[in-house]
Order: structure tokens, then sequence, then C-alpha cells
């Protein structure tokens, strides 16, 4: 039986081997400060807690501390206790790292994908976060349906059906640990129906198809044109996975007539379309474009996320999933919830009490502002080039002259500018024509810093 005292000093992992009670703990403790296990500074258990965890007598642990602070391993003061001294770590030769090489690292960043974090709502996520854990019962903190907890999927449907036209049963929502998880999920599903093959967009994120294809899938990319991507090659794949509401990184949304032969092509074949609606919420000069999925949610898969709304490191994403595919998605993603409670109770909450709602309405007017200046800059300093894919979203395509895209692309990169190129998100078996042209993103740039990124932009335009 323990004595009480043995519980309340700091633990500390220790193995003694070797002739000699004394000795071989004084060498592990030399050792664990030597290879830098114990940190300098570290505080140790004092010697009756060392000595009650080990199971020896406390005067060992005494005379092997005061061994160490004689050689000079710790420092032992009154009223601090004993810690590890302040003297430099050497690591052994293979824990070393091999060199990186160097280059310039960028000190503004255009690359889309990401929102303003420094505009994180805090203040009221804290509050939302309080108020909805306070709320809890003590049932929410266990490992809860592997859906995701019931009170974000009920929100998640209340504001989706809302939001995005979205016909959304909450029996029917996953919540996921991101977009490329809920993917992940959708891949091994399909693969097992026995499907091989899933089309793609011409343009996209390559990470995504790198996902369908670890999942044994292959990808075929769809024609691209004014009107967006073009189904009407879609026959024998068993899914495709589209960003209608608003195509990356192009920027248009799919036409009207595309989004019909998209469903009646899922409804004759039975195949899946995976709907990315990965920033539905941002339009400024237009109507928004309803979800695809409010068209036929039998066959149409809705995916959403919180990364271009709120933070990417939130890890919360959510699919709208056709009742005939639940189960299957369910049984993909294990036996429990794998996403943080808390952070799904917070965004519940932050939904059901219009915090989420008033977010996005001032994030809106946040971007659009950074989107004007942009256009602005760019009529002032680069009047030759075209600007498309502005109407929505969080990025806008600037159209170069033929053979210039490389050439300003790294001379943004040795200006400090991260900054893409839109052959970097080309399918490589894509059959529409190349075009050269950068994919701006004016979502991360904090705004102090909006005004230095238009004017590195400016300095390497052609």
């Amino acid at each position: 039986m323990p004595k009480p005292w043995a519980t309340l000093g700091v633990d500390l992992h220790l193995e003694p081997s070797g002739p000699g009670l004394r000795r071989s703990l004084t060498d592990a403790l030399r050792e664990a400060v030597r290879s830098g296990r114990l940190a300098p500074g570290t505080r140790l258990p004092s010697s009756r807690s060392l000595a009650a965890d080990l199971g020896i007598a406390r005067n060992t642990v005494g005379e092997a501390y005061a061994e160490l602070v004689a050689e000079g391993w710790l420092t032992a003061r009154q009223g601090s206790g004993t810690r590890v001294a302040d003297r430099a770590v050497i690591p052994p030769a293979s824990a070393t790292a091999p060199p990186r090489p160097e280059r310039p690292r960028p000190v503004l960043d255009l690359v889309p994908g990401t929102p303003d974090l420094a505009a994180f709502p805090r203040a009221e996520w804290l509050r939302a976060a309080r108020r909805a854990f306070l709320a809890a019962p003590n049932q929410a903190l266990g490992y809860g349906d592997p859906r995701g907890h019931p009170e974000l999927r009920a929100a998640l449907a209340g504001y989706l059906a809302r939001a995005r036209a979205v016909r959304a049963d909450p029996e029917c929502v996953v919540v996921c640990a991101g977009f490329v998880h809920g993917l992940q999920l959708l891949a091994r599903v399909l693969r097992a129906r026995g499907v091989r093959t899933v089309a793609v967009e011409s343009y996209g994120l390559p990470p995504h198809w790198r996902q369908l294809t670890a999942a044994g899938l292959r990808t075929t990319p769809l024609p691209f044109d004014e009107r967006g991507t073009d189904p009407a090659e879609l026959s024998t794949e068993g899914a495709v996975l589209l960003t209608p509401a608003h195509q990356f990184p192009m920027g248009v949304p799919l036409h009207r007539d595309r989004r019909a032969t998209v469903v009646d092509w899922a409804r004759r074949t039975g195949g899946l379309v995976l709907e990315d609606d990965y920033d539905g919420e941002f339009r400024y000069d237009r109507q928004p474009v309803g979800a695809l999925q409010g068209l036929d949610p039998d066959n149409v898969v809705y995916l959403g996320t919180a990364s271009k709304s709120l933070a990417p490191g939130l890890r919360l994403a959510w699919m709208v999933l056709p009742p005939a595919l639940v189960r299957e998605v369910t049984e993909a993603k294990g036996g429990s919830d794998t996403c943080g409670v808390l952070d799904q109770l917070t965004l519940a909450e932050f939904l059901t009490s219009g915090a989420y709602d008033r977010h996005v309405r001032a994030a809106r007017l946040r971007y659009r502002r950074r989107r004007d200046a942009l256009v602005h800059a760019l009529s002032t300093h680069a009047p030759h080039l075209e600007i498309t894919g502005i109407a929505a979203g969080l990025h806008a395509v600037l159209r170069l002259p033929p053979g210039t895209e490389h050439s300003v692309t790294q001379a943004a990169t040795w200006q400090g500018l991260a900054l893409h190129g839109l052959t970097s998100y080309r399918h490589e078996a894509s059959t529409t024509e190349p075009l050269d042209a950068l994919v701006v993103g004016y979502g991360t740039p904090p705004d102090h810093a909006w005004a230095g990124a238009l004017e590195a932009l400016g300095r390497v335009l052609p």
C-alpha cells in the first residue's frame, strides 16, 4: 500500500541496473541528463518521493543526488529543490539531423487555401466553448458516436439547409478531421464497393488526387472551359470529385446545364458525386450558388469544412451522406469518434448561437475589401493582365503572357513572396490546353501585411 506522500511529487522514469543500488541509480540519472532526456532546469522528485516510487531507502536517493550535484550535473537550492544543471546537451551522433538546404523563406504569403488566422474570433470562440462545456453532460466526454457528436450534427444539418440549400438529416451527417480525412474514408468505401476509377477536374489539388490514388483508385481528368468542368465525358467511372460552387482554382461556378448533366449521370449509372464545398460562404458579386447535393441527396456526397471560414487547425469538417452510404462510411471511420468533443461542442454552440453567421459576414466584408484592393492594384501596375474568378472565394486567377509563369514565380521566391502558378494545380493527364497564370490567394496575409503583399506582387509581374 503506497504511502499518501508517495503520489505528491513529479513522475520520473528511471530503470537503475547494474551492481550496487546507489551506483546504478546515480548512473541512470547521469545518463538521463547527459543524453538530454532531462532538459536543463527540469525539477526532479524529492528524495522521499523518488525513494517511495522506486521502493528503496531515502538516503540512497539523497546520496545519488549529492554525488551528481558535486559533479555538476544537478543543482540543489533551499526552497527550489533539486534540478538539472544548466549545461550544453550533446546529442548522440546518430540523432543529428541532416542539414537542410538553405532557401529563401517567404515573408509574404499569397498561396491560396488558408484564411486570415489573425482574424480568428478567439474571444467569441472561448465564450462558446465555456457555454458548451459547462452545459455538456458527463457522458459527452466519452468515446461517442463515430459519426460525431449529436449536437454538432444537428447544428450542421440546420445551418447547411439554411445557408447552402443542403438537404441534411442529422443521421446522415458524419464529422471528420478535415476534408482529407473525409476523402480518405470515402475512397476506402469506394474501393471496397469495387470502384476502380474516379473522375476529377483538370485543375484541382494534387494532394486530393494522391489520396484517391493511395486508396487504389485511378483518377481521370475531365475537360474544362469557360462554363467549368465538362461532365459530358463521364461514363463508367464510379465517382466524380467536383468543386461546383466555386471551381478550385479557376474560380468559376459549374454551369447549371452541367450541374444537371452530372446529376443525370449519377442517377443513370449509380455513380457518386463527391461535392467539395470548400468556401461556399464567401461570395461578393453574385448570388450564392446552392449546393449540388440539394438536387439529388441520394447520389451526391456533400463535403464542407471549417478550414476556410474559421481555421484549418480546428481539424473539423463534415460530410452529408446519402442514406445508403452512412453505415459503410461509419464503419470505415471506426468504432468511436475521432474528433475532439470540446471543439465539436464549441462549433455546435457557435452555429446555433448565431456567432458563426456573424463571423462569416464580417469575414466576407474583410475579404471583399482585400479583393477590391487586389483588383485596383493590378489595374494600376499590370492593366494588360486579365484577372478572373473574383466573384467569390479567397483567391483570384491572374492570366500571364505565354511562357512567363515560371519566371514570375521564381522572381516571387527571391522577393520573399510565396506565390503559386496555375501549372502546379493541373492534372498530369489533362487534355485541357495549359495556361500560364498565377493563383493569388488573398485570405492568408493579415490586414497589416496586405499592402506590402500587393506591392511585392506588383514588382514581379511582367
